[in-house]
């Protein structure tokens, strides 16, 4: 089985990365890596901006793409999974997979930021912490399986699984791990970091800045990366800045070191030789809410609202001209199932069609042009993520606009992925929602299309019911890793005919660097990143 990267973001990850609960993919430009000793510089700050801020600093708890970032820094994983998508040791020395057995050894002489040892016994308890659903982690069933006991003998942790997990190694190689303090008090959490990682928080200003700290005795980082090691950053700044301009003026001024640029000022970046390195991701992803109560929850609603869509021309909208048409729904290279489900399986553009859909469910136009159906209006509530950048607000735009004109009376809503966190998995308040989820192997994407919805503790926030789909996913879970593909991809196609979900746009989102080298394996490495002199 050849291993897979992969980060869950809701951009919200686990987004856009800008994935919102989603994320980046992976890669270096030509820049990045090695070099002379000459080329870097000691004791310098690394400033790093972010669209949105983090909110819940707590590493287990959040699937905001800005929250996995910075988790980065203070945490390690189990294992790692590099550029080109091998699996490195961490915090982890080695690991077996025999059949529903996994193993890990846990290495000597790691320590966490208050000096007192991590071992194998603080890996099986962050492994329970998550496993347990009272405790309501996004990552139950995304990089933690479900129903899967851990327990530690000496420095080895086994992991036991309820049933199989066809990359339950790339899923864990994304779960960040908690010492001991942390567990005890997840308070603590909140506003500090208890980790293994190579730097600590200092200062939390939300909706500000936050300030990291280098560890100078971390030494066991992806495949033995040491923070002595020459360039490497003595304070991790990161910055909250909504607006795209101020943060390419920031690159281009010096002021900044490193931010995503999704909108116009990318090419103003490019013009003005700034380095990218470029992750193609999910960019638009319209989910519908099945919730009972919400007029979406009605099949021949959703059916009608994307075949009001022109989807090719949302898609060079949002994406300023530069993406292409969607083609899955784990696409992060280095893909575990690459291909293209979306093509001839997403409801073709047919406002007639769309038309026919309401009123064969009963639906009728009024003398002002909406719908209405036992004397209630067809009223939606739309809502999309404004870290999408100024193409996501005019496709946004657009797309109301057309259901508009087919007779839907549409209220939009922009917000950042932090703002729509607490709607999409709490308040529920919502018909129509723009919230890209980026990952690479699509087993650890089911928990939000299928399964408990969050009102049952679970991700399925749009409360997905999809039988074809889950058939399949449970044909593809009972096999080994890739061979289960063309399962997968059967999968999807089955949301994508019903309208349950809809992608419609893929991009290349650049992280623009100045003034440091770096790696973006899932997201920016923190050890991969080196100042330049």
């Amino acid at each position: 089985m050849r291993p897979v990267r992969s980060s869950a973001f809701l951009a919200l990850s686990l987004s856009v990365a800008a994935v919102g609960l989603t994320a980046c993919g992976g890669g270096s430009d030509d820049n990045g890596g090695g070099g002379g000793s000459s080329k870097y510089a000691d004791g310098k700050t690394f400033t790093l901006v972010l669209a949105t801020d983090p909110g819940a600093l707590d590493p287990q708890s959040s699937p905001v793409s800005a929250a996995v970032q910075v988790a980065q820094f203070a945490y390690d994983a189990l294992v790692h999974v590099d550029v080109k998508g091998e699996v490195q040791p961490q915090l982890a020395s080695k690991w077996t997979v025999d059949g529903n057995t996994v193993t890990f050894d846990i290495k000597d002489g790691v320590t966490c930021s208050d000096g007192s040892t991590f071992d194998a016994q603080t890996v099986a308890d962050n492994l329970t912490y998550v496993g347990d659903p009272k405790n309501k982690s996004p990552y139950l069933g995304v990089y933690m399986p479900v129903g899967a006991t851990a327990a530690a003998s000496g420095s080895t942790v086994t992991l036991t699984l309820a049933s199989p997990s066809p990359f339950v190694i790339n899923g864990l190689a994304n779960l960040p791990m908690v010492c001991e303090s942390g567990l005890k008090d997840r308070a603590s959490l909140k506003a500090g970091t208890a980790g293994t990682g190579p730097y600590t928080l200092k200062e939390a200003a939300p909706g500000d800045h936050y300030t990291y700290a280098v560890r100078k005795d971390y030494a066991w980082g992806p495949n033995g990366a040491k923070t002595s090691a020459e360039g490497t950053p003595a304070t991790i700044e990161v910055k909250i800045v909504s607006n795209e301009t101020t943060a390419a003026n920031q690159l281009i001024s010096g002021e900044a070191n490193a931010a995503q640029i999704l909108g116009p000022d990318a090419k103003r970046l490019s013009g003005a030789q700034i380095k990218a390195v470029n992750t193609e991701i999910v960019t638009g992803e319209q989910w519908y809410n099945h919730a009972e109560g919400r007029v979406t929850n009605d099949p021949a609603v959703r059916m009608a609202l994307t075949q009001s869509l022109d989807l090719a021309e949302l898609q060079k909208v949002i994406t300023s001209g530069t993406g292409g048409p969607a083609t899955g729904l784990a696409i992060l290279a280095p893909a575990a199932c690459p291909g293209d489900t979306v093509k001839g399986n997403v409801p073709a553009t047919d406002t007639s069609a769309a038309a026919a859909a309401l009123e064969s469910a009963g639906y009728a136009k009024g003398a002002d042009g909406v719908y209405a159906k036992d004397g209630k209006k067809l009223s939606v509530t739309f809502l999309y993520d404004t870290v999408l950048g100024s193409g996501g607000s005019a496709a946004a735009e657009l797309a109301a606009k057309a259901w508009k004109d087919l007779g839907v009376d549409v209220q939009a809503k922009g917000a950042n992925t932090t703002n729509l966190q607490p709607i999409l998995f709490g308040s529920g308040d919502w018909d129509i929602a723009w919230e890209p989820i980026n990952v690479s192997s699509p087993d650890q994407i089911v928990p939000f299309y299928s399964g408990p919805t969050v009102k049952d503790g679970g991700t399925n926030f749009a409360g997905i019911q999809n039988a074809d789909y889950e058939a399949s996913v449970k044909t593809a879970m009972g096999k080994a890793g890739t061979d289960g593909c063309d399962d997968w991809a059967t999968a999807e196609k089955a949301l994508f005919k019903a309208a349950d979900v809809v992608p419609f746009a893929n991009n290349v989102t650049p992280t623009f660097h100045k003034g440091a080298d770096l790696e973006i394996s899932g997201w920016i490495v923190p050890t991969s990143i080196k100042m330049l002199g």
